[in-house]
């Protein structure tokens, strides 16, 4: 039997942003935060890197909003950069505040980079400002932020919680449109339950699985993005598609990132030769922008014909690699790599997804009462290429802003009685489960081939016919047969695949993260993608 449950303030996702805007709420208000499987299966627990923010006196925001510029290629929204980077010292204080253990410096290294915390430096960077907890930043954050939710008696956590679908409906005879809930698949009942929300969070991630390699884990499926749509918001960007340079090549490592904090500490490129050859194509070498770097290993393993390049900091002293990357280095012993004495070979991996949900300053989307925060939104923060470390800053920054526009606006909202999504006992069983995992193997494979780190027209036309394929097949499922997180997770991840391969296709220049055979040149002006949908049907 379905249920039906309400609350002030619906989260979907648990992550850094999710759990975020749990804490910054007022305590009066009643808040469910939803988790499609374990509260830790989202990219945070996994994030290696850092928090990326002005924090010592040699630093200066300028220098932060410059680089975060430059890396955007030309993409950013300005207002938002300084928007972020002006709120970064404030949103480390907060985590100084609830405990993250983040790295401390030694007295020498104090003296030196005149900060308590020890400051790392990533691509893109002019300066060391990356503060993180080890190479096991996220979960530290993680783990804080949760033991502080698990503390506040207004939080409820719900785990094994797929949405399927958001709710929108006119409050009023004539009143605006509002999104009011979301009905929820709960995996572990098979039935889909409504909850109704005065307000709701999509903080549910990126869609980096919608690529055969990616960094990130399964769950990272689009589904904010694509629920967002299907309730009549824009999206923008979407072309513009992450590839970590290094992800760990091994048939036994699944997803297994190397942190980029590698190459801020000296790690270097090299092929099996060798030979170094970053310097060919950036004067940054190492620590030129992700783009870059990730077409430039791309580009020599087509060349030479290589499944893979090498990452090498077995140069540095074995206590500094073991005391600085520990998880680094006791995941590679697992695969029987010493990173301290041999190089570690890597492949670019679909990493973060620079595109989403397009909001304002406050998280607000284009539905009244729906907000999206962390990865699944467009705030003009990233451009077209995410700088290093920025992207946890930014789940922080807006989770606080969004928080405070909820609390400036908490008008009684008049919530209508919703109907059951369906009633799953009229839905047959479904015997197509090896024909949905086929279909996500295909649409994943096409992706990687036709809307990778390098494209053309053709390949994108290609990407298109096979997606729009795709469609008809998972309609038809979707209409006739059990509901399943795999089934859901599959209509998210074509739905959000088409809207990449469009934006792609409406991109006629290489810029940041999209680079065309067909157009290699930069426009003379920087332009979003920006798509609009149809609007809901009732």
């Amino acid at each position: 039997m379905s249920q039906s449950y309400r609350h002030d303030v619906l989260i979907i996702g648990s992550g850094a942003a999710g759990l975020a805007a749990a804490l910054k709420l007022p305590g009066n208000l009643s808040i469910a935060v939803l988790s499609k499987g374990k509260l830790n299966s989202g990219s945070t627990y996994y994030a290696q890197g850092g928090v990326a923010a002005v924090l010592d006196e040699t630093d200066s925001i300028e220098a932060h909003v410059r680089d975060t510029l430059s890396a955007g290629a030309g993409l950013c929204r300005e207002d938002a950069v300084q928007f972020t980077v002006a709120n970064s010292k404030d949103a480390i204080n907060w985590l100084l505040e609830l405990g993250v253990p983040f790295t401390r410096n030694t007295p020498e290294q104090e003296l030196e980079q005149h900060y308590a915390y020890h400051l790392t430096r990533e691509g893109g960077h002019s300066h060391r400002r990356i503060i993180h907890a080890a190479d096991a930043t996220g979960a530290a954050i993680f783990d804080t932020l949760l033991r502080h939710t698990r503390l506040r008696n207004n939080i409820r956590l719900l785990e094994n919680q797929v949405a399927v679908d958001l709710i929108s409906r006119q409050t009023s005879t004539g009143g605006e449109r509002r999104c009011i809930g979301a009905y929820v698949l709960n995996t572990a009942t098979g039935e889909v339950d409504t909850h109704a929300a005065r307000f709701v969070i999509l903080a549910t991630g990126g869609a980096a699985k919608v690529y055969l390699y990616t960094s990130n884990p399964d769950g990272a499926c689009g589904d904010g993005i694509a629920m967002a749509w299907r309730a009549g918001c824009r999206v923008a960007n979407l072309e513009f598609n992450q590839f970590h340079p290094t992800c760990l090549y091994h048939p036994q490592a699944k997803s297994f990132l190397l942190t980029e904090a590698l190459r801020g500490e000296g790690a270097v490129l090299r092929l099996p030769s060798g030979e170094r050859f970053m310097e060919r194509y950036d004067e940054r070498m190492e620590l030129a922008p992700r783009d870059i770097v990730a077409r430039a290993i791309d580009h020599e393993m087509k060349r030479l014909g290589l499944d893979h390049v090498y990452l090498d900091i077995s140069h540095k002293p074995a206590s500094f690699i073991r005391e600085h990357f520990p998880t680094v280095y006791r995941n590679c012993l697992k695969f029987g790599l010493d990173i301290a004495r041999e190089p570690i070979p890597v492949v670019p991996a679909a990493h973060y997804t620079c595109g989403g949900i397009m909001v304002d300053q406050q998280g607000r989307t284009d539905l009244p009462g729906l907000y999206a925060i962390g990865e699944a939104s467009y705030t003009g923060l990233h451009g077209a290429n995410r700088m290093a470390s920025n992207s946890l800053l930014e789940c922080f920054v807006y989770a606080q802003s969004a928080a405070e526009h909820i609390d400036s606006c908490q008008t009684h909202i008049e919530l209508p009685r919703l109907p059951p999504a369906w009633d799953a006992s009229q839905v047959t069983d479904s015997d197509e489960d090896v024909v949905i995992s086929h279909n996500w193997d295909e649409l994943r494979r096409f992706m990687w081939n036709y809307v990778g780190i390098v494209r053309t027209d053709k390949r994108l036309q290609r990407a298109l016919h096979r997606v729009r394929l795709l469609h008809k097949e998972i309609d038809e499922f979707y209409s006739n047969y059990r509901v399943s997180p795999d089934l859901l997770e599959l209509r998210n991840l074509a739905l959000v695949a088409e809207l990449m391969i469009r934006c792609a296709m409406q991109r006629k220049e290489s810029r940041g993260l999209h680079f065309t055979l067909d157009y290699p040149e930069l426009l003379p002006e920087a332009l979003e993608t920006i798509l609009q949908p149809a609007p809901p049907r009732e």
